[in-house]
């Protein structure tokens, strides 16, 4: 079996495994979006990818608001200063989710979407604690299967689900990777990122849904091949300007 069909069963398991929790994560955005407020996201490692999905991107709109330390996410230098050494050391880190978070006004009214596919390292696991204690909702994106592999390594003893009021699963097997290769004893092809920006969009299009469905029609950010010139310039800037608007409600302030 190749990875595609083998990818192909793991949407359709999300599909059929995590309806509620997509459809409570969507509620839980869109009443922070229609509320004025931001969804915070935020994921290290590989688990950067599904903050960028969400936005800003083609088909996407403001309301989310991306939280990423590049120092955990730098995986492409691979070797030397920069490289995945230091990045995987990194979000190990216990104390630097709070001192990311120090830089927000953490608002109970906002709400969050952690990435995580371990569900174990200190920084999002922190992260994740210090916006559930200022009484945010928070969504946690993970894998069951591998979180519940190993006991926890945090000093708490606690998991990334465990400070969650929703626990999207994604589904992937210990390890990640989906596919045998004859001749390798370990697996290959990793199905988390696929997983991961399929739920981003799933609750991308559900919270859309919720928001026009609340009295606000949201700003898309779309391409000039489909919407003109004109449109796409339009709805860049206004979708920009309502990003900024927002993000600067929640920038901490002396």
């Amino acid at each position: 079996m190749k990875w595609i069909s083998r990818a192909m069963e793991l949407l359709g398991e999300i599909e059929r495994t995590q309806e509620e929790n997509l459809s409570q994560a969507a509620r839980i955005a869109s009443e922070a979006i229609l509320g004025g407020g931001v969804v915070h996201t935020f994921g290290t490692g590989h688990s950067r990818i599904g903050v960028e999905e969400m936005f800003p991107r083609y088909g996407s709109y403001p309301g989310f608001h991306p939280i990423v330390d590049l120092s955990t996410t730098f995986y492409t230098q691979v070797a030397g200063s920069n490289g995945m050494r230091q990045a995987m050391f990194i979000e190990r880190v216990e104390g630097l989710a709070e001192a990311i978070l120090a830089n927000f006004e953490l608002r109970p009214s906002d709400a969050a979407i952690v990435f995580s596919v371990s569900g174990l390292n200190a920084v999002p696991v922190e992260m994740a604690m210090g916006l559930h204690k200022a009484g945010l909702r928070v969504v946690a994106v993970t894998s069951m299967n591998e979180t519940m592999a190993v006991e926890p390594g945090h000093p708490s003893g606690t998991r990334l689900a465990d400070h969650a009021d929703v626990t999207i699963d994604l589904r992937t097997p210990i390890g990640d990777a989906l596919c045998q290769v004859e001749g390798l004893a370990e697996p290959v092809g990793p199905g988390s990122t696929l997983a991961a920006v399929s739920v981003v969009n799933e609750i991308k299009v559900r919270t859309a849904e919720l928001l026009v469905a609340g009295g606000w029609t949201p700003p898309v950010i779309s391409s000039a091949k489909l919407v003109g010139d004109a449109r796409a310039g339009e709805l860049f800037e206004a979708a920009y300007l309502e990003h900024a608007r927002r993000a600067a409600a929640v920038l901490r302030k002396p």
